[in-house]
């Protein structure tokens, strides 16, 4: 069958096959594997199923139709509240199914640790484009629900330049409450590790040579990256007030 490749990738190439998803195995592949294997026999549909490997060895994955929200301009029903909302929902869900298995190890939960946009499938029920799914799943790991709480706030609340405070910190309010998220005093110190960790690994990534490390620093991302985290710690004190 012919193979289309698929926009958004910027570290892994990836194609559609049909109805399957063709991609280079990730290191922790053998994870994932079997953190898609929990959802589908829970039958949570928020992730692709694992359908195994190809004669090129490549994973098997289950398309997952929709719109994928990797452009920076999106229709009104990507950054909707009730699109946020909808996120952290799916988040708790999977976070639930995880906690207290093995792929949470002695951590909290089984943690994705990429969610944003660009990883989010969103479908129009009729009331306007809703995220429906989470893909690219690489980085999945053990983890505290945190990391994913504070890093769907900077990610799908858009922090940094430009955003207006009070609403910048309502949405991450929202968040937190669709999530359930009872402790909420170390968020936006959790939204500052994310970005302190995301700029040196791009930096520490590039330096040593790596092809998507290299373009993401050629495109700006390291000074795109560091303007977030200034913006954040300049309005931390308003965020984590909103949090309270």
């Amino acid at each position: 069958m012919s193979e289309t490749p698929l926009p958004g990738g910027f570290v892994t190439a990836v194609v559609r096959v049909g109805d399957t998803v063709r991609r280079a195995p990730g290191p922790r592949a053998a994870y994932v594997h079997e953190l898609l294997r929990l959802f589908e026999r829970h039958g949570w549909p928020g992730a692709p199923r694992f359908l195994g490997l190809d004669e090129r060895g490549r994973e098997i994955l289950e398309y997952v139709d929709g719109h994928v929200a990797w452009e920076e301009a999106q229709p009104d029903g990507v950054t909707s509240d009730e699109s946020l909302a909808r996120v952290a929902e799916l988040v708790r869900r999977f976070h639930d199914l995880t906690a207290g298995t093995p792929l949470a190890g002695k951590s909290e939960v089984a943690c994705h640790n990429d969610l944003s946009p660009k990883n989010t499938v969103y479908r129009d029920g009729g009331a306007g484009l809703r995220p429906v799914a989470f893909i690219d799943w690489d980085l999945a790991a053990p983890g505290r629900r945190l990391h994913d709480v504070a890093h769907v706030c900077w990610q799908y609340a858009a922090l940094g330049p430009g955003a207006e405070p009070g609403a910048a910190a309502g949405r991450l309010r929202m968040i937190c409450d669709a999530y359930g998220l009872a402790d909420r005093g170390e968020v936006v110190d959790g939204v500052l590790w994310w970005q302190d960790r995301c700029r040196r690994g791009i930096e520490a990534d590039g330096a040593a040579g790596m092809p998507h490390a290299v373009r993401l620093r050629a495109d700006g991302v390291v000074e795109q990256v560091r303007a977030a985290r200034d913006w954040v710690a300049a309005h931390r004190a308003d965020l984590a007030r909103a949090l309270r």
